[in-house]
């Protein structure tokens, strides 16, 4: 039996049915069931029969990630398109002893996983990060950030960064902040990964594309807009948020709608407002961060000890209720942090809305304390920033109360 056989597989009083892949290892069997989905089967005790020879071609390149490539060809009237792999769920496969989906591609294997990229530009791959992304750490944005600049400096007419959706928000905000492009730069990722019928990898990665391809020289985040396979909402890096765990559209604009879309069938991409056009800057680097940076939720009942864990950091993010609150009798030991130095940043847990700490008694206690607004701001952008501000900017409070990539909108109206 060869990968690309149709084969039926006993093994435990269970039956398999389907195309036989190629494996990993020599210890399981790896069968494309009917329905789409991979079933991976120990070899020891199963008993296999071949029911037909090559009814699907199998690509006879191997995805275990020991350096082997595809041959890409170049075409002179075609736009340049970096793609660089973290790792994360759109570079990911099954590993079938434990059934646990795991980072594993690399940037080329992404092209020989979507063939629905080919002819659309010229693509180099490379890879910065095999990570899922709940492992990322800001050492790996200021790499994936160096990684950047070098493609555009190298003649890339536009980024795409495969990365984990869970803190994909983070790494967007962060590349943002620490550079200054003259071409898009769009981040995306998948809900479900390449094994599952519903997955948006490819759809996502054409999009993503499509969108690097585009006028708009920002940080982007292209992902599905709504559950259908019909268009990818593009989303500025500083103001977007992953608000479901798993539905393909996840990910959403706070505050407003989606800059921007690509249209999937048509190929179109249209945005709704103003924008950073296509070689308005100069491209530019200011990766340094500030990594001792906290953020705390506050929740009724807190401890003021609990605040004790950012005693010596470099700066605080707080996400109060409402208009940026927190309990009373927290405020003597925020007031104790910024004597000793911690820049304190005050947002909300609200999803929409600013933060305004002049309208009650408690808000404007804080501020004599001398904790800093961040209007509206999302609190991970805020980190994000403030880490950032503290290595680059003159005057931190400032720069919190100035939109530097976008994150700060002048006034907070849904979905103008």
């Amino acid at each position: 039996m060869n990968p690309g056989d149709r084969v039926r597989v006993d093994r435990d009083d269970r039956t398999y049915e389907g195309v036989l892949l190629p494996s990993s290892n020599d210890d399981q069997l790896v069968v494309k069931l009917e329905g789409g989905y991979n079933v991976g089967v120990d070899r020891e005790g199963a008993e296999v029969d071949v029911l037909a020879e090559d009814v699907y071609e199998i690509d006879g390149t191997d995805s275990t990630g020991d350096g082997s490539e595809s041959e890409i060809e170049f075409d002179d009237d075609l736009p340049t398109i970096s793609l660089i792999s973290t790792g994360g769920t759109i570079a990911s496969t099954v590993d079938y002893r434990t059934g646990a989906v795991t980072a594993q591609f690399d940037a080329e294997d992404v092209l020989r996983a979507v063939p629905d990229l080919a002819g659309r530009a010229n693509y180099r791959g490379r890879v910065v990060a095999n990570i899922l992304s709940e492992n990322m750490e800001p050492a790996i944005w200021q790499d994936l950030a160096q990684a950047v600049r070098e493609e555009i400096e190298a003649g890339a007419d536009g980024v795409v960064v495969m990365h984990g959706t869970d803190t994909m928000q983070y790494s967007a905000s962060a590349l943002a902040f620490m550079l200054e492009t003259p071409v898009p730069i769009v981040f995306t990722g998948s809900q479900r990964s390449a094994d599952r019928p519903s997955s948006d990898n490819v759809m996502n990665a054409v999009c993503a594309v499509e969108a690097a391809k585009s006028d708009c020289a920002e940080v982007l985040v292209c992902m599905h807009a709504s559950e259908s396979d019909d268009a990818c909402a593009l989303h500025r890096g500083t103001r977007v948020r992953k608000n479901h765990t798993s539905r393909r559209d996840a990910f959403e604009t706070v505050g407003a709608e989606p800059l921007g879309e690509v249209d999937y069938e048509t190929e179109t991409v249209e945005f709704r407002r103003e924008y950073q056009e296509r070689g308005e800057r100069e491209l530019s680097l200011a990766d340094a961060l500030a990594e001792d940076v906290e953020l705390i939720k506050f929740t009724p009942g807190m401890d003021p000890a609990f605040l004790d864990v950012a005693e010596g950091s470099a700066g605080l993010i707080l996400e109060g209720t409402g208009l940026g609150h927190v309990h009373t009798d927290l405020i003597p030991r925020i007031e104790e942090l910024v004597d000793d130095g911690t820049t304190v940043v005050m947002t909300s847990q609200c999803l929409e809305g600013r933060v305004c700490d002049r309208v009650y008694d408690t808000g404007r206690d804080l501020l004599e304390a001398g904790v800093i607004e961040a209007g509206d701001t999302l609190p991970g952008t805020a980190k994000v920033k403030l880490m950032w501000a503290l290595e680059h900017a003159e005057d931190v409070e400032e720069t919190m109360n100035t939109s530097i990539a976008g994150e700060l909108q002048e006034r907070s109206v849904p979905w103008e």
